[in-house]
This record gives C-alpha cells, structure tokens and sequence, in this order.
C-alpha cells in the first residue's frame, strides 16, 4: 500500500497559508496560535510561526530525504526529535501532545489561525510532494519564458542587459538533494508572478541529479544565511546501520525530573553550608502574565480557567506534583546547590537552622496556593451550579493528589485548605447544591478527605514512600518557625511528638521519595502554561499584581482574606 506523500493533504490541510511572507506575524494574536506557511525567503520551504510569550517565532521544518522505495515516503520532516511522514502528521503530534517545537524557545502550538481565502500554492509545494512518478528527466533548455526561473524576462529581449541583471536570483538556502528536482508542467500566471518567483529558485539544475545516497540525507542551510529571527533549531538524525558510534547523533536528553541520581550524591554526608538555597524563582519570565500586571486581571483568570478545563484532574494532579517537587527541592537540586545547603535534597534542608528561607517559601505556597483555590470558587458570579462545579473540581484534585495517586501531600493540603477555608465552608447553598448534583464528590470529600487530612496534620497520616511522593511538611515546617500546636497540652505534646517523629522519618527517606517521584513522573510532559500557572511566584502576581507582589507576607494575605469575605458575602448573605 502506498503511504500517503505529504503534499497530497497539505494544501487542504486549514492551518496551511501557502507561500506567506512576515505578514503572518500580525495574524498571530494570542500565545500557542500558529500556522503553517511556504517562506519565500527560505526557497518556499515549510515554515511554522507562532505567538509564544509575546513574540512571534518562526520554525522551519527541515526534510530529510529517503532513497524511493514502493510503499514509503521519498521524505521525513522533523524540527528536532521525532520524524514524521508528513507534515500534517508533524503538526498533529505537536498540537495534540502539547510538546514545544524546540527545547530551547519552549514555544508550543495550540490554536491553529486558518486560512479564510482559497488557498495559494507555492512551487516548492511540488517539491514536497514529489516522488518517483512525478520525477521527468530534465532536457536542453532553450531561452522560452515558460520556464520558472525566466519569469523576470518577459517582455524583455534576450539581449536586454537590464532584463539579464534584474533576473539575478539568490540560491535557495537549503540544497537540493537527490529526489528533489521537479519541471512545472505549466508556466504561473502573471498575476502570480511576484508571488512565486522567489519560491521556484533552484528547480532547475544544469544536469540530472545523481543517484540517490544509501542512507538518508539531511542537509541544513548555512547558519549564516538565516534571518536572525528564526529560531534555531538543534535536529537530531538517527543513526543508521552501518554507523560508527563516533558518527551517531547523542539521544535526546531525558526531562530533569526523570535524570538519575548520582549514587555518590545520594549517600554523601553533611557538609558545612555556603548560603541559603531557593527553589523558588521570583524573576522567571511569564507567557501568561505580562511584565506589569495588576491584580486578579479578568482575561488572565478567563485563561486560566479554560486551561484548567482543558487538563483531567489527574494531569493537573501531575503538573502539582512537578512543582511542589521543584520547589520543596526534591527533583531538579543542582550539584551546586547541594554544595551550598550541605546536604543532598530540600527535605533535609528543611529540619536545619539554614533552612529558614526555604520553610518561609513553603509556609507561602501553601497559603497562597489555598487562597487561589478559594477564589475559583468564590469568583463564580454565576448561577449556583457553576459554584457547585467549581467545588467538585477541586475535591476530583484533591482525590487525584491523595496518597495512592500522584501522592502529593503538600498539594492536597493546600487544595483542602481552600475547600475548609471559613469563606468557602460557609456557603451553605452551594454545599447543598454539590450534594444534590453531585453526590459522589460530595461523599468524598467528607467521608475520605477531610479524615484524612485530619489525620495527617495531626502527623498519623500515611507517609510512607511508595503510596507517597512528596510528605506532608506544613506541620514540621509550622512547629520549626515557632508556632504553637493548639490544644489541650496533653493533646499538643502528643502531637509535637508524632510532628518530630515523622520528621526524622522523612529526612531518613529522602531518597526514597526522590526515587518515587521520579517513578510518578517518568513519561510525563507537562503543559508549560498549566506548570507556569501553578507556580508560587506566578500566583502570587496573580492575586497581589507584580506591585503588590513585594509586600509583607503578613500583610497580603490579610488583605486577601478580606478580599475573600467580601465575594463570599455577596455571594450569599448572612441571614
């Protein structure tokens, strides 16, 4: 069975412009739009360009050629990992897998800008669709203007010297290969002159190609000839039999959060520290937000909830995971960083003089993530149901982030807190609401999770690796700052007992938990919206704006707090 070539469904595919010049930077709005167009300036080959943090990028698909064969492809087409057999097949792994175009930009694609006219073709377009039976042998020319390259001399003698010098074309950036020569069977229109002289450069050679190679051929276009705005890219070629290792590309590296731990690193000892370590970069560069934004923006918060609905909560619970992990220093701890705190993960760190800094930033995401939880469900301005959504949302999270799922417990504390936030507790009408639509999260949230979380800020929950990836540290980290454990004082000895227990515990199982979270993780490729959007910094631009952002902790979330108390009110008055 023949496969299908990629030029047969390109043209019809909506996304795809034909020959499209810098003009398609103003039709890309908003970040993740994209499509796909025929560069002039690059010979008419493939081009995606996309809005991403801002900025329009440009990506050109570069060909690989195949020696022809019945019932495969003459080309694949790749940016920089996988190869595909077509570039509809490329843009569609891409789009729905939600992976960036390139490991350095991060750009992804999400909403395809379709094509409202009927569509142009370029000549190169032929080029990507051209195969053994579409390959004619080439003949003497002769000076004819049906010739592509002879466009610019009509209406012109061929003694014109103007006409010869005006006819001067620059080569195409990339080279042909073996199975690209390709005759126009009919010359292009005059209208379409301008348009299509710059794509057809390089159709014709001055004598037959050669034999095709015996491995594939990938031939890039000089660096130097770029435009500075398109981003480079870094493809990886395949290595095929016959290949030297010394000859083979590297395979391509695996995501921080799957990288294994040194041995050596793992069992080292202490060591003095040099500095306070965090895991929680303030100045990250947002594609969400921009570089002054104001609190509670209303098309940021539209955003966000339509990229929330568009993730399962078992993904979202993943994403959380990531993070949390990111920032308590479980995954991703540099071997710098390890030198500086002394020891080998942030979970050591934390039960350490020198690890104020790193206790405050966690104090501070774990209030802040609650506080954002509580404002999904008191934003809801709507009718009573989309309250009730908004809760059973976040019990689904919740459940997806329990010991035994993602194991996430830092997570789950601060998605409970939302749920038992006064605010949200208070709203008697939606709870019922939830009861009555939707029965099984409301039964779950009080028979499992609200025991559970009982149980583990009392520190007789579950903690063991394997069930769990990331403890629940909130209580250690409280009682190490200095505050109280409330209660009566049997009660609270009690308590400070099981905190400090199971503190040891997870210092002694650190690399246990690593090694899980890692295993929870592994094969998993996040959304970089979704993982930008769940970070501490970004939420607390979020809710404070990048002014009120640096003020005191304390401060803020008063402030917030009331902020709170007033949409829980309008939504449902005291009595």
């Amino acid at each position: 069975m023949q496969v299908p070539q990629d030029g047969e469904d390109l043209a019809g595919q909506p996304w795809y412009h034909g020959l499209l010049s810098r003009q398609a930077e103003a039709l890309l709005q908003q970040n993740g739009d994209f499509l796909v167009r025929a560069s002039g300036s690059r010979g008419g080959n493939p081009v995606i360009s996309c809005r991403w943090r801002g900025s329009a990028l440009h990506f050109e698909v570069f060909r690989v050629a195949l020696r022809p064969r019945p019932g495969r492809p003459t080309a694949l087409f790749q940016l920089e990992d996988e190869q595909f057999p077509s570039i509809p097949a490329l843009v569609h792994s891409y789009m729905t897998g939600r992976r960036p175009l390139s490991q350095a930009t991060g750009a992804v694609v999400s909403r395809p800008v379709t094509w409202q006219g009927p569509l142009r073709r370029s000549f190169s377009e032929d080029t990507l669709m051209d195969g053994p039976a579409r390959i004619e042998p080439l003949r003497a020319r002769k000076w004819s203007n049906s010739q592509p390259a002879d466009l610019a001399h009509m209406g012109r003698s061929r003694e014109d010297p103007a006409g010869m010098e005006a006819s001067t074309m620059p080569i195409s950036a990339l080279p042909r290969t073996s199975s690209d020569p390709v005759l126009l069977k009919a010359p292009a229109p005059l209208g379409t002159v301008a348009d299509s002289l710059r794509a057809s450069d390089g159709q014709l050679q001055a004598k037959a190609p050669t034999k095709p190679p015996r491995t594939p051929s990938f031939e890039l276009p000089d660096a130097s000839e770029r435009p500075p705005t398109y981003c480079e890219l870094v493809p990886r070629v395949p290595s095929v039999q016959g290949t030297s290792p010394s000859q083979s590309c590297p395979e391509p590296e695996a995501p921080w959060w799957e990288a294994e731990e040194d041995e050596e690193e793992e069992n080292r000892c202490f060591t003095r520290p040099q500095a306070e370590i965090s895991f929680c970069p303030h100045d990250a560069p947002s594609c969400l937000l921009g570089p002054q934004n104001r609190p509670l923006e209303p098309q940021v918060l539209h955003t966000l909830r339509g990229l929330f609905l568009e993730h399962h909560p078992g993904s979202t619970a993943l994403h959380l995971l990531l993070v949390d992990c990111q920032a308590t220093g479980l995954l991703g701890v540099t071997r710098d960083q390890r030198g500086n705190m002394g020891v080998s993960s942030g979970l050591e760190l934390l039960t350490l003089p020198h690890g104020h800094h790193l206790r405050l930033e966690l104090l501070e995401r774990h209030q802040t993530l609650a506080l954002a939880g509580a404002l999904a469900v008191l934003g809801c301005s709507g009718p009573l149901e989309e309250r009730a959504a908004a809760l059973r949302g976040l019990v689904e999270l919740a459940l997806a982030l329990r010991p035994g799922a993602a194991g996430d417990l830092p997570g789950l504390a601060a998605v409970m807190g939302a749920l038992l936030m006064p605010q949200v507790s208070r709203l008697e009408h939606t709870w019922r609401q939830l009861r009555r639509s939707h029965t099984e999260a409301a039964l779950a949230f009080e028979q499992e999770l609200k025991p559970l979380m009982r149980a583990l800020d009392e520190g007789a929950g579950p903690c063991d690796p394997g069930e769990v990836a990331l403890p629940h540290v909130a209580p250690m980290v409280r009682l190490l700052e200095g505050e109280e454990v409330a209660g009566p004082l049997d009660e609270s000895c009690e308590r400070l007992l099981r905190t400090l227990h199971g503190a040891r515990h997870m210092v002694r199982d650190a690399p246990k938990f690593r090694k899980v979270a890692a295993q929870r993780l592994r094969g998993f490729r996040p959304n970089p919206e979704l993982r930008e959007a769940l970070t501490t910094g970004f939420v607390r631009r979020l809710l404070w704006g990048s002014r009120g952002a640096g003020a005191p902790r304390a401060e803020r979330f008063e402030k917030f707090q009331r902020v709170l108390g007033v949409l829980s009110q309008r939504l449902e008055p005291d009595r």
